[in-house]
């Protein structure tokens, strides 16, 4: 079966990679980043999966890439964990070669995949303890990471229990304690919310924030913009294998433009208050397919547009459900620099 045309290139928006691989090598006082990558490629059967990613991640960041289905995101992360051999480029974790040290690495890192990797029959600690000796630790000191694991993550009292009884966050929880369970110096963490309910993605972010507090750098992978939103310090897009976008959260929201306006009418009525919102704030408008009655428009001077609109609307006798300033968001942050919108389909990347 042919493989697919590789995207087009997207125009970059934000800081370059290069520049943001410069600048988090200085950070810190010229520390190395715990995680570097330079020129990286790979092709599997004659398609370019990775074309000459740049990225970096300082110590005690958390690191999101972000792109469409097949943009070489899963890719990145096994060729870090050393799961996969790259055809090009260098990669470093913790100041090893993930060629010439790959033992290194492994030692220094964690790595939570996408599926849970916990045995259902077996309890929390009974998973744990048996991780440890995988790791070739000792029964005894196996057994106290394994507790000190499952105090950190709340699961002291649903140790004993068979994880086939555990909800979606607990069971991400464990896996990230698995993760944990060597005290690594880089986490790597692939789409860690799929398929979870609200109350179990809140519970996975705030154990990663609490870690990377705690120093250890996490590199992620996710199709949850507002993931990425709350939790990175540095976001990488990528788009057909190369990095289209670099920055922060922030950067790449003010990389799109400034402020917006909002405007929620009646369904029927959308089309008129979108010509009266153009007219008053003399700039084009949007009018989001998912989102009935909502009509959106950036705006330079937030106060004077909100009044010039608001009375514009009350001129022309359109009833108003809602109407706010804001600021961009990610999403469409991400729509500019991709050319479509997030997907929430899980990676479907060439396996090796």
């Amino acid at each position: 079966m042919a493989a697919p045309p590789t995207p087009p290139r997207a125009a970059p928006v934000g800081p370059t990679a290069r520049d943001q691989t410069a600048r988090d090598q200085t950070a810190g006082g010229g520390a190395e980043a715990a995680v570097l990558v330079r020129g990286l490629r790979k092709t599997f059967g004659g398609r370019t999966v990775l074309d000459g990613v740049d990225l970096a991640a300082p110590p005690g960041t958390v690191l999101a890439l972000l792109g469409p289905n097949g943009a070489g995101k899963t890719t990145t992360v096994r060729i870090v964990s050393t799961l996969l051999r790259p055809d090009g480029g260098e990669v470093r974790v913790a100041g090893h070669d993930v060629v010439r040290e790959p033992d290194a690495v492994r030692r220094r890192i964690g790595l939570v995949g996408q599926h849970a990797a916990v045995d259902e029959v077996l309890g929390a600690r009974q998973n744990l303890v048996m991780f440890g000796r995988l790791h070739h630790l000792g029964k005894a000191e196996a057994r106290r990471r394994a507790d000190a694991m499952l105090e950190r993550f709340g699961l002291t009292e649903a140790a004993d229990r068979p994880v086939q009884t555990f909800s979606g966050g607990m069971r991400r929880r464990l896996d990230l304690a698995a993760g944990l369970l060597v005290s690594p110096d880089v986490l790597l963490l692939d789409e860690p919310t799929t398929g979870l309910d609200p109350q179990g993605r809140l519970d996975v972010w705030a154990a990663v924030r609490g870690l990377a507090g705690q120093g250890v750098t996490v590199v992620l992978t996710t199709q949850h913009l507002e993931e990425a939103d709350r939790l990175a310090d540095q976001v990488c897009v990528l788009d057909g294998g190369r990095v289209v976008a670099s920055g922060t959260p922030d950067e790449l929201k003010a990389a799109i433009g400034g402020d917006r306006i909002d405007v929620v009418v009646a369904e029927d009525r959308r089309g008129e208050a979108a010509r009266v919102v153009a007219a008053a704030t003399g700039t084009p408008v949007q009018q989001p397919e998912d989102r009935p009655g909502l009509v959106t428009a950036p705006v330079a001077d937030r106060m004077a547009a909100l009044t010039a609109v608001v009375r514009a609307l009350d001129d022309a006798g359109l009833a108003v459900v809602d109407v706010g300033l804001r600021r961009p968001t990610l999403d469409e942050a991400y729509l500019r620099i991709t050319g479509r919108p997030a997907e929430a389909a899980q990676q479907t990347e060439v396996a090796a």
